[in-house]
């Protein structure tokens, strides 16, 4: 939680020194997305004791920040980071098992290709990687053993749309398709789980582009992307 409040606090931060810039710019080189994001992972597990036992991971609702920088009017490299708590439930043999709770920090890294505005709607599509570390693992129903689950790394694909309305503001939609697997286990109980995760991420929510010299005050000279 306390990292969480910290995401929290930085945010507010950035909005305030964002809101001492010069007004929005949609052909700025810098644009900065605060959205709810749900997050549905396509999970399942095979579990070496059990080959009857499976198990998925809940589908979540947690506030996300993207950062994205324009290399020129169309290419741009984004990072989409939050934090999440999750919880995993067995299915099959183990159906009704609580296999515990655990945090999350799944950054998205993509490089995007933004199409031409028209009539204020700037469609975009982007590949790229997610990483997650997985913490803070909860206590499950195997003779109260901890969830641990490693480190993983995976494929997003991604498309989505901002529409402008006005002075710099965006309303966005987004969505992305993470491709990625993590080994689970219990401590002193024997079960380990390869687990499938493949989370179908949606997100809404508003951005605000703007040139990052401005912000930092030291912006000679326009230099337009759009």
């Amino acid at each position: 939680m306390r990292r969480v409040g910290l995401i929290v606090l930085l945010a507010l931060g950035l909005s305030l020194n964002v809101a001492k810039a010069n007004a929005g710019d949609y052909s700025g080189d810098t644009l900065v997305r605060v959205q709810g994001t749900l997050v549905a992972p396509d999970s399942s597990a095979k579990v070496n004791i059990d080959p009857g036992a499976d198990a998925h991971v809940s589908t979540e609702w947690i506030p996300t920040l993207t950062l994205t920088h324009f290399f020129t009017k169309n290419v741009a490299a984004e990072l989409f980071c939050c934090f999440g708590r999750f919880n995993a439930k067995g299915e099959g043999d183990l159906k009704g098992t609580d296999l515990g709770s655990f945090w999350v920090f799944p950054p998205i890294l993509t490089l995007q290709y933004h199409f031409d505005p028209i009539s204020g709607f700037k469609p975009y599509v982007g590949a790229g990687v997610q990483y997650i570390h997985y913490f803070d693992g909860g206590r499950s129903d195997l003779g109260g053993a901890k969830i641990s689950l490693d480190d993983s790394w995976g494929f997003a694909l991604q498309g989505g749309i901002d529409v402008e309305i006005g002075r710099g503001w965006y309303l966005n939609a987004d969505i992305k398709k993470v491709w990625l697997d993590t080994d689970a286990s219990w401590k002193d109980t024997g079960v380990k789980a390869d687990v499938t995760v493949d989370p179908l991420i949606v997100s809404v929510g508003v951005g605000y582009r703007f040139n990052l010299a401005d912000l930092l005050g030291s912006r000679a000279a326009p230099a337009p992307l759009k």
